[in-house]
């Protein structure tokens, strides 16, 4: 409407029908999948899995539980949920529960509604305000979701048996809206007892008080596995009247995970851009997939995908201090930059419970190790440079420092016959992509690196950490 009613008596005229939250959203789901549009904006890997169950418990009117594994959007899809609201909605002017106008359930809207009638003032609330939201903790009480007697309001004089003393929880103040509880089996069990009156009857009840409200709401939540850990567990008859269980997951393919680190991590840095060869994205990828199976992380916790994209900044960043120090104008990632990872993956995958505290570096270490060679098996073969392990079975050592610039480094590596003739076809091959001809010897320093470390990973020459520098060969 051009002109929103102000007033009760302009909204009877203007043809306004109430309808409940979950119609409305129904409607409004309906109107978008008609037009074809993008439901969920910047959520990638879901279109064929977890949108269509998310679509069917919208169309359905049911409440719904997203239940998946850490990082895996669960939050950010439920408050992506209000774009199927509708844009305003009509309340009446001062009710802490969004009562509608029409049809007021507080006792303040109630007696001015009486008081006054279609001079009764009413204000539009947007979409945003009609979501909230609450993380469980083990602290939550009854009187943070539903209400308490608000003591102040009896001293000044208000009887404790009239509603006027009552304050509202953030259940009743999501009436006509969302509201999303976090972390559901953090919430202890005799709270989510509470629930089932909201989630049935669609009611709540205030300490006693006779007055009930029947609530337009519609509940979502989020939790992991109930096998998680010992925290704590979603009671049964609260989940079953939940109607829809989202099953989330993590990134069903190397691609797609890159290509959400890619719009997630944080790489335009000023003064310094930083050129990322697509390999190296592959194996911080890898890196975190391989986590995700590894017998020695506990998969019931789950590796998230912030993992990869702290890994990516991670190595962003050690590519952007290698160009300052040696004063380029850009930097490209090396596999070198790889190990630095460890700082960014600590604390982001938990331990099996016969792993002590201190083998998280080694295995975060090996992961990486493992996923340089799978990037690099995918593409290329150790028999391909039988000249460069011939030289280092010669005896033959080779000293690079990591932050060496480009051409010093290409350098080191120019008594390996034949090696930087290689070096250059693969680079062809391996980074196609690159953005300009100033970036190529850098570019062609990170795949040298990348095929010493998959002849490293396939046991044909020896590689080992001194000083800083990384020493190839006996």
């Amino acid at each position: 409407m051009s002109h929103r009613p102000s007033t009760l008596g302009e909204l009877k005229e203007s043809g306004y029908q109430p309808v409940s939250v979950k119609t409305e959203m129904r409607r409004n789901l309906i109107h978008r999948l008609k037009d074809r549009e993008e439901l969920f904006p910047g959520i990638l890997g879901y279109d064929e899995t977890v949108i269509p169950q998310v679509v069917n418990g919208i169309l359905a009117k049911h409440d719904m539980l997203f239940l998946g594994l850490r990082g895996q959007g669960k939050t950010r899809m439920l408050r992506m949920l209000n774009q199927f609201l509708d844009e305003a909605i009509p309340v009446v002017e001062g009710s802490e529960i969004h009562d509608d106008p029409m049809s007021p359930l507080s006792k303040y809207s109630r007696d001015l509604v009486n008081e006054r009638g279609d001079e009764t003032p009413v204000v539009w609330v947007g979409r945003e305000d009609r979501y909230l939201e609450k993380l469980a903790t083990p602290d939550v009480t009854i009187a943070d979701l539903i209400g308490e007697v608000d003591l102040i309001k009896h001293a000044e004089g208000r009887h404790l048996s009239s509603e006027d003393v009552m304050h509202f929880g953030l259940i009743p103040r999501a009436h006509r809206g969302i509201f999303c509880m976090n972390e559901l089996p953090d919430l202890s069990p005799k709270i989510q007892v509470g629930l089932f009156n909201v989630l049935e009857e669609r009611d709540i009840q205030i300490r006693g008080f006779t007055v009930r409200l029947p609530l337009d709401i519609c509940m979502v939540f989020s939790a992991n596995p109930e096998d998680y850990t010992n925290r704590g567990r979603i009671v049964t008859p609260l989940k079953d009247r939940i109607g829809t269980v989202v099953r989330t997951h993590y990134p069903l393919e190397r691609e797609l995970g890159i290509q959400i680190l890619e719009e997630e991590a944080w790489t335009q840095r000023d003064g310094h851009p930083v050129f990322v060869p697509h390999f190296i994205k592959e194996i911080v990828e890898e890196t975190s997939r391989l986590a995700r199976t590894s017998p020695h992380v506990n998969q019931a916790s789950g590796v998230s995908v912030r993992m990869s994209i702290s890994n990516f900044e991670t190595i962003v960043s050690h590519a952007e201090q290698r160009a300052l120090r040696n004063g380029d104008s850009f930097a490209v990632a090396r596999v070198s930059d790889l190990y630095w990872m460890a700082a960014s993956s600590r604390g982001k995958i938990e331990l099996g419970l016969s792993e002590d505290t201190g083998d998280e570096d080694i295995l975060i270490l090996r992961l990486i190790e493992e996923a340089v060679k799978n990037v690099f098996d995918q593409s290329l073969s150790p028999k391909r440079f039988s000249n460069v392990v011939e030289f280092f079975n010669s005896g033959n050592q080779v000293k690079l420092d990591p932050d060496l610039d480009a051409e010093q480094f290409l350098n080191e590596l120019g008594q390996v016959r034949g090696f930087h003739d290689q070096v250059r076809q693969i680079t062809r091959e391996l980074a196609p992509e690159v953005p300009s001809e100033e970036m190529n010897s850098q570019v062609e320093a990170a795949v040298a690196e990348l095929i010493l470390d998959g002849l490293y990973a396939h046991n044909r020459l020896n590689r080992r950490l001194n000083f800083g520098q990384f020493v190839y060969g006996d």
